[in-house]
């Protein structure tokens, strides 16, 4: 039994909406499960985060990711708290050096779901469509030229709300936090042969300071092998697409033999072009070169919304 933290409780930094506080949830249980604590040894410390107080514009136009992890990674600098929780496809794809995920859970269902309709397919002609994705954008401007795009932006409940009030006809949301919600049967599932996720959907990632070697130990023994080796090459590739929270990218990586099949998709952002790869790789190189390849085939009007 891991016995790093005798004299207080490990503290669990987390956002404060719905989706967050129940994935601190879900890592408290697992810590308390893998050292045979008692309920007391675990701490959740919630807090607002910048992305959660701005709702009214994209990320991309006020901060980008940083929003979602600023404010937890102060206070796992400053020892606040001893380690954060987030949702994986919200972290940046640089991180300060100083901070390193620890661990993963175990991933839940990587796919969207479509909120108003049945399908894509099945939505009236020129629906009104709110996200303030630019993946979910592209991918449905490709698949529906004909539908119109609105800002969408808050919590699960939020989105849902503004549904239900006519502020947009449909919206697509993750799976996995529906079911983390306990919103399983909310909306109709969409196949990934038709709408790829955005890297490191679905995942849940523990991050803490490199230097607190209790807390790292601690958490390191909740990992998710797996699932961490899949995020880890999708994080592979969007360093070496240099991308932002404007950049159209999808990317899944399953287990396949030995390795993973990694399928990625770059777009330009009303959808028109696409480029494609897919391969099974082991190692973040390929990923990385993968990334590589995708900018070198990709057009122009993809190619510009990327650093790369």
């Amino acid at each position: 039994m891991t016995t790093g933290f005798p004299e207080r409780p490990l503290r669990l930094g987390t956002r404060a909406s719905p989706l967050a506080l129940r994935q601190a949830e879900m890592t408290r249980d697992a810590l308390l499960a893998a050292h045979g604590w008692d309920a007391s040894r675990v701490e959740l410390v919630p807090m607002t985060s910048s992305g959660d107080r701005i709702q009214d514009r994209a990320l991309a136009e006020v901060g980008g990711k940083a929003l979602w992890t600023r404010e937890l990674d102060r206070a796992i600098l400053s020892g606040e708290i001893d380690a954060a929780v987030h949702s994986m496809k919200d972290v940046e794809t640089l991180r300060p050096d100083t901070l390193v995920i620890a661990a993963m859970l175990p991933r839940a269902d990587v796919r969207d779901r479509i909120i108003g309709a049945d399908s894509i397919a099945a939505l009236p002609a020129g629906a009104t469509i709110g996200t303030s994705s630019p993946r979910r954008t592209a991918q449905l401007l490709r698949a529906r030229p004909d539908l119109k795009i609105t800002l969408l932006r808050g919590n699960v409940a939020t989105r849902l709300a503004k549904i239900a009030d006519g502020e947009a006809d449909a919206t697509l949301l993750a799976s996995a936090g529906l079911e983390r919600l306990g919103m399983a049967d909310t909306g109709a599932m969409i196949p990934t042969d038709d709408v790829l996720p955005a890297p490191q959907q679905g995942a849940v990632g523990i991050e803490v300071n490199r230097n607190h070697g209790a807390a790292f130990a601690a958490i390191a023994a909740i990992d998710h092998v797996q699932t961490s080796a899949a995020v880890r090459l999708e994080r592979a590739l969007l360093v070496a697409l240099g991308g932002t929270c404007q950049s159209p990218v999808a990317a899944l990586a399953v287990p396949e033999g030995a390795g993973f099949r990694l399928r990625a998709e770059l777009f330009s952002a009303d959808g028109t072009h696409m480029v494609t790869r897919e391969a099974v790789i082991s190692e973040a190189a390929e990923a990385e070169a993968m990334g590589r390849a995708l900018l070198e085939d990709a057009p122009p009007a993809v190619r510009a919304l990327f650093a790369g």
